[in-house]
Formats: structure tokens, sequence, C-alpha cells
């Protein structure tokens, strides 16, 4: 009999500066024509449980729930905890994803990350790799206790979220190299076909 597939919560960031793009926010960027932020909910529909942690202006699905982290722009760490205390208030999921939502081709990660955690070796945690590149922790599937208790009593205004899981026993999970490349720049929103 095969592993059950897991049951998981969703923290998708959308809350960045975009300050390399002149502050055009990266979530409204399109790809034939869904922005990034449809793009990553759509890869998480089959998720417990949804936050999206950003500005309170893109309209989102019913049932997805939204917050902020605080103080504002204060980074992808700090928005994970505010991710993680929006969605304690639903029942409880085993697994919980972060997705950074300028990742164009992350719904090619998803299912890799949860089979990953399906069939996988033990671990509190499973982290995108694409080939001949580093580790994503804004690509990732964690142990939702694990991950909670990494943020418990500490400020995670301004500092990195490698600085919050580097310590955690995680797996490596190798995915295309598309599904991880984020978008920073202009080149960047050329390079994915973006408007």
């Amino acid at each position: 009999m095969s592993a059950p597939r897991p049951v998981f919560h969703a923290v998708v960031l959308a809350g960045g500066r975009s300050a390399r793009l002149g502050g055009r926010p990266k979530a409204r960027l399109r790809q034939e024509g869904r922005t990034l932020l449809e793009l990553t909910l759509d890869a998480v529909r089959e998720a417990a449980g949804v936050v999206v942690v950003g500005p309170p202006d893109p309209v989102l699905p019913e049932g997805v729930l939204r917050t902020r982290e605080d103080p504002p722009f204060s980074g992808p760490a700090a928005g994970i905890a505010a991710g993680l205390r929006a969605l304690e208030g639903l029942p409880g999921a085993d697994w919980t994803m972060t997705l950074a939502c300028d990742m164009p081709g992350v719904a090619g990660a998803v299912p890799l990350l949860l089979e990953a955690a399906r069939t996988g070796p033990d671990a509190a945690g499973y982290v995108c790799v694409p080939p001949g590149g580093h580790r994503q922790p804004l690509a990732a599937l964690y142990r939702s206790d694990v991950l909670r208790r990494a943020y418990t009593g500490q400020d995670p205004a301004d500092r990195s979220v490698f600085s919050f899981v580097r310590g955690l026993p995680l797996r490596d999970v190798t995915v295309p190299e598309d599904t991880t490349a984020d978008v920073d720049t202009w080149d960047d929103v050329q390079r994915h076909h973006l408007t």
C-alpha cells in the first residue's frame, strides 16, 4: 500500500518591493494572460489552506487567506512568520509549503516536493535545487511543527530564511532549472515572456 499524499498548507510570498523593477509588483506580472500570483496559487490548489503574504490589493480566490509581514517589506523570513500565524486558525496540516510568487515555472516543482515527502527518506523538509544550482528555501516543503519551532521566539524581520532553516535536516529535491528561476530584473521579465 502506497503512502498517502501529504496534507499541506501553503505560504505564498507576494510582498517584496520589486526595487530592480522600478517598484512594479512582481505578483502582477503576466504570463499568457495570468498573473504570477495566479500561477502560484494554481500550483497549490490542492493545499488544505493557503495564505498570501503581501499587500491588500490583489483580488484573491475565495478561501485564500491574506496577511502582511510586520513591518511591511521586512523580507521573506518575516513573510513566512506572518503566514504561519495566519494559518494557525485552520485545521492542522503535517506540512507547510513556502513559495515565492516570482517563479513563473514553480508549478513544476510542487508535485516533486509532494512526492519527495510521500516516498522519500524521513526529513524535516524538502528543498528544491535546480541542476548545478543552490537550495531555494522559497520553493520548499517543511514539516509544519519543525518550521514553527524554528521561528518560535525569534524576530524574523530583515533576516534570511536560511538563518531559520539551515540547521534543519533537510533533503534536496532536484528540479528542472526553470521551476525555480525567479524574476528580479527586466532581463528576467523578457526571458520569461512576461508583460
